[in-house]
């Protein structure tokens, strides 16, 4: 055969052999099950348990941005009140409820620069409930050393302001506590930053002056919850660290002051989206858990749901040793609160989500998460409405007995549509 036939019948081999496989590949049989599709948006079974939706304070005006929201008698008048940080607005805000019944909202706080938490806390420990003010400095991604932990001391008059710690990059989370044990509060502070971070613990040196030691060098700590961790006596610190990396990292508090420190869960996914970090005993075995929900994508301009989102619970086993289990796959999960909502004896778990498919109407907002006794959760839509939810609070805010939930919206991404401020679903009871 001559080179050139040889060319013609490799040119037509190579047209004929593709246009074979494309007719009958089609025929060769499927080996297994083909995975399933994931489609974005998560929606469940509607709760048997009912609530009710109110909106509380001021009716959402333009896009408004609440970064924490939470239930605690501030004014110790046995009534729970609402306690939420306005971004927009630059302001800590209270929420009562009055004789008649409404919500009232005032403005505890003003002039704060992103507020991104309030500490409730009596810090000088003169019987009245002060406000240290996690200041971020700007809500948006900015590496810049604008943060700054504020101290709003309570008196006869109004607030008494002191800047506790500034030179710092942005802060996002703040909790006090005495570390040292010698009878007066401490400080544990998350410096998120952005590119650079830290975690910080304050130690009370009297007269208001705090002397900072650093636990951590890492960006995008959000919560450094305090407990008794390894109950031993005494308050250790945990943190979730998300910035670079996706760890979970405690403090295990070993006396006069000084710390240990124990990597005790990371993920290889550095997309997971960590969100937050909230401590109970979820499984009341009597040791301190954590729950972790992740579904921040913020990052990403068009936000969207993955299949990795949800909550992650970290059993506390001992000896500085958490299992991590897997108890919800809500898209875009950004906070979660725990509480007993439906008064059987165990805890149940509150998620809203920030970036669920929000195109689809029916998809979920606000869900809850019943524990059978046995740490089996099943997961209940509460709402779908208002949407963008980063922030939830669980509590009995109408003085009823029953427990509520409360949430705080950030509207910073499309659609903007369903638009919420400070939102609470009071429970009737009637399950």
């Amino acid at each position: 055969m001559s080179k050139k036939l040889q060319l013609i019948c490799l040119l037509g081999l190579s047209f004929l052999i593709p246009l074979l496989i494309w007719h009958l590949l089609p025929l060769v049989p499927m080996s297994g099950s083909p995975e399933e599709l994931f489609t974005g948006g998560k929606s469940y079974h509607t709760t048997l348990l009912p609530f009710d939706r109110h909106v509380l304070g001021e009716s959402p005006v333009g896009l408004p941005i609440i970064s924490h929201v939470q239930v605690v008698d501030f004014d110790g008048d046995g009534k729970n009140d609402i306690i939420a940080c306005d971004v927009t607005k630059s302001c800590v805000t209270k929420i009562s409820q009055s004789n008649s019944g409404e919500f009232i909202e005032q403005i505890l706080i003003d002039n704060i620069s992103a507020p991104a938490h309030a500490t409730i806390i009596d810090l000088n420990q003169d019987g009245r409930n002060d406000v240290i003010v996690s200041v971020l400095g700007n809500i948006l991604p900015d590496d810049n050393v604008i943060g700054r932990v504020e101290y709003y001391e309570q008196t006869d008059t109004g607030y008494k302001k002191r800047v506790l710690l500034d030179d710092v990059r942005r802060v996002a989370d703040v909790q006090a506590a005495d570390f040292d044990s010698d009878g007066d509060l401490d400080l544990v502070v998350a410096v998120f930053g952005y590119a650079r971070g830290e975690i910080l613990w304050l130690e009370n040196m009297g007269d208001e002056v705090f002397l900072d030691h650093q636990l951590h060098s890492a960006p995008g700590t959000i919560h450094v919850p305090v407990a008794d961790y390894d109950n031993d006596g005494d308050l250790d610190i945990a943190a979730i660290v998300s910035q670079d990396e996706e760890e979970l990292w405690t403090f295990e508090n070993t006396g006069d002051g000084n710390f240990r420190s124990h990597r005790i869960w990371r993920t290889v996914n550095l997309d997971l989206g960590s969100a937050g970090l909230v401590q109970s005993d979820l499984d009341n075995d009597g040791d301190m858990d954590l729950i972790l929900p992740v579904g921040d994508n913020l990052e990403d301009t068009e936000a969207y749901p993955q299949p990795y989102h949800g909550c992650l619970w970290l059993e506390n086993q001992g000896n500085w040793k958490f299992q991590m289990h897997r108890i919800s796959d809500l898209g875009g999960t950004y906070a979660a609160s725990v509480a007993d909502l439906d008064d059987d004896g165990d805890k149940d778990v509150v998620l809203v989500s920030m970036t669920n498919d929000w195109y689809a109407a029916e998809h979920a907002s606000l869900i809850w998460l019943e524990n059978d006794g046995l740490q089996n959760f099943t997961s209940w839509q509460i709402d779908s409405e208002p949407i963008h939810l980063v922030t939830v609070a669980t509590g009995d805010i109408n003085g009823d007995g029953i427990k509520d939930i409360v949430t705080g919206s950030l509207n910073l991404r499309k659609p903007f549509e369903r638009i919420g401020r400070i939102t609470a679903w009071t429970g009737t009871g009637n399950h």
